[in-house]
């Protein structure tokens, strides 16, 4: 899948290594996946010797583990970046092995165990955090709300709603978006990504039951791809509200669009640690997944019926936004680069 992904979305080379989890595994499969591990290992280490690279990059798990461990054996300096809050077991780590640990916010510091610092402060050996803030493309930054929604087909000032749950979508905010729509349509239009494991024929009988004035005011797709003539980037600068889950993403994309959120943290994944930073600084609602609709609705047309309370967590995230983070992370591992 990562090549495919690479091949069509840029012209970068794409060398495969393996790789295996570890964790939580009978003894037959933990042997069988440190055989591969080691096999990674190695194929990595014959990779850094022919391509010479002068360093290393990697955003955690299973699969950086052979290419981390190749990079300290040879002394390739290497970066590993944390754009979550609560590091995975392959990152806390690799932290230990890599030249320098770079992350999005500063609360991501105590669950790695060192103190953060700024990308000015940093220096080649120090075990510290070095906070950079979660790269986001420039068009997301760049995008203008009235270009967008003429080109997504909303002409009027009605309040867009942004529904979105990942590729392969969300069901519980899918049934629980379902369930509102009678209440949410007469206040505001609603973009649905409704992700492509199956809940789009369900939204679309919920559609057609809707009162004809209602329907044209639902967005519904399945998917929107960057070259798409509908892209998630259009979707949130020209949304004025957000309901999706709280991966890494949202420590970058939402404040990077100013864009206020209900979040509802998929759990057991620690993105209740993700909704929680924005929570914090007054940019966003958290609603436990098992409360919908009942919590969802309330949140929801709370923000609907303030303007005032809206502007207010729309300053709150732009505040929270880091548009330097990408430039600061390549300038560092340039930095990176020239000290090899």
């Amino acid at each position: 899948m990562e090549g495919d992904l690479v091949r069509r979305e840029s012209t970068l080379p794409f060398w495969p290594i393996e790789a295996a989890a570890v964790r939580g595994r009978g003894l037959v499969a933990l042997l069988k996946n440190s055989w591969r591990l080691l096999r990674g290992v190695v194929q990595a280490i014959q990779l850094i010797r022919r391509e010479r690279p002068g360093a290393i990059f990697g955003t955690g798990g299973y699969v950086c583990v052979p290419l981390f461990v190749a990079a300290w054996l040879m002394r390739v300096p290497s970066a590993i970046y944390l754009p979550d809050v609560v590091p995975g077991l392959a990152v806390r780590l690799l932290s230990r092995l890599a030249t320098v640990t770079l992350g999005s916010i500063p609360d991501a510091a105590p669950h790695l165990g060192m103190p953060a610092t700024t990308s000015a402060d940093w220096r080649r050996g120090m075990r510290k955090l070095v906070v950079t803030g979660y790269p986001v493309r420039a068009d997301i930054m760049q995008a203008d709300r009235a270009t967008t929604r003429a080109m997504l087909g909303i002409m009027d000032a009605t309040p867009l709603i942004l529904v979105y749950g990942g590729s392969r979508g969300a069901r519980s905010i899918n049934q629980a978006v379902a369930a509102m729509l009678t209440r949410v349509l007469p206040l505001a239009q609603v973009l649905h990504v409704c992700g492509r494991e199956g809940d789009e024929t369900m939204l679309q009988n919920h559609m057609a039951g809707l009162p004809a004035e209602l329907q044209h005011r639902y967005h519904l797709y399945p998917y929107l791809a960057t070259d798409g003539a509908v892209t998630m980037t259009a979707a949130l600068a020209a949304a004025d509200i957000t309901i999706c889950r709280s991966g890494a993403s949202v420590l970058g994309e939402l404040p990077a669009a100013g864009l206020p959120a209900i979040l509802v943290p998929y759990p057991y994944v620690h993105q209740d640690e993700n909704a929680d930073y924005l929570v914090r600084y007054g940019a966003a609602i958290k609603v436990a997944d098992g409360a919908q609709p009942e919590l969802l609705w309330p949140a929801l047309d709370g923000l609907l019926q303030d303007a005032t309370a809206l502007h207010q967590m729309r300053q709150a995230m732009q505040g929270v936004a880091r548009p330097e983070a990408a430039l600061t992370m390549a300038n560092l591992l340039c930095d990176l680069a020239r000290s090899a």
